[in-house]
């Protein structure tokens, strides 16, 4: 199994209300063999100051160990050439046994320090693995990922790609889908 692109997403909550709609799409995500959740870390600051913080991943152990694995070759690689490889491979694995943690109790209290009360960020961090074959069908043209970004429908306006009512549109079925959680 090759390693997909991996992507940070830092996310912002004011006022959380969660219900779990997040966990489940993200595992909707990777039944499909999509998308992969490495590791998040959710942090919330009650109203009274209070720190409330969860880590979740869903990596299976057979999946861990091998993620280990090639991210440790890689830094060995890069360390130390071909003996790097192999033995950061080798440390990789036995790190992965455990699970992969990649955001830290100390990472949570760094965050809650500056979150304002009742609020909460979550940092996620996944593999794109749907973007496997695009990525090496790309590498093998002689390509590159010059930015990569996320578009939302205000900046289609913005560019002229959609119309303000298709905008518009976007945000009624959003709101009625969000009323429509409320019943």
């Amino acid at each position: 199994m090759a390693i997909g692109p991996v992507q940070l997403l830092v996310l912002g909550f004011e006022s959380p209300e969660f219900r779990g709609e997040v966990l489940d799409e993200l595992e909707r995500l990777r039944e499909s063999n999509a998308v992969k959740l490495i590791d998040a870390l959710v942090v919330y600051k009650t109203p009274d100051g209070e720190m409330i913080a969860g880590r979740f991943e869903n990596l299976t152990t057979d999946e861990s160990i091998e993620f280990g694995a090639k991210v440790g070759a890689l830094i060995g690689l890069g360390a130390a050439g071909e003996e790097g490889f192999v033995a950061g491979a080798q440390l990789g694995a036995i790190a992965g046994e455990d699970g992969i943690e990649i955001f830290s109790d100390q990472t949570a209290q760094d965050l809650l320090e500056e979150l304002p009360p009742d609020s909460a960020v979550a940092l996620v961090l996944i593999e794109h693995h749907w973007a496997v074959p695009l990525r090496n069908a790309l590498w093998r043209a002689g390509g590159f990922t010059v930015s990569s970004s996320f578009i939302r429908p205000r900046d289609l306006v913005a560019a002229g790609l959609i119309s303000a009512l298709e905008a518009e549109e976007l945000a009624a079925l959003e709101k009625s889908a969000e009323e429509g959680d409320e019943d």
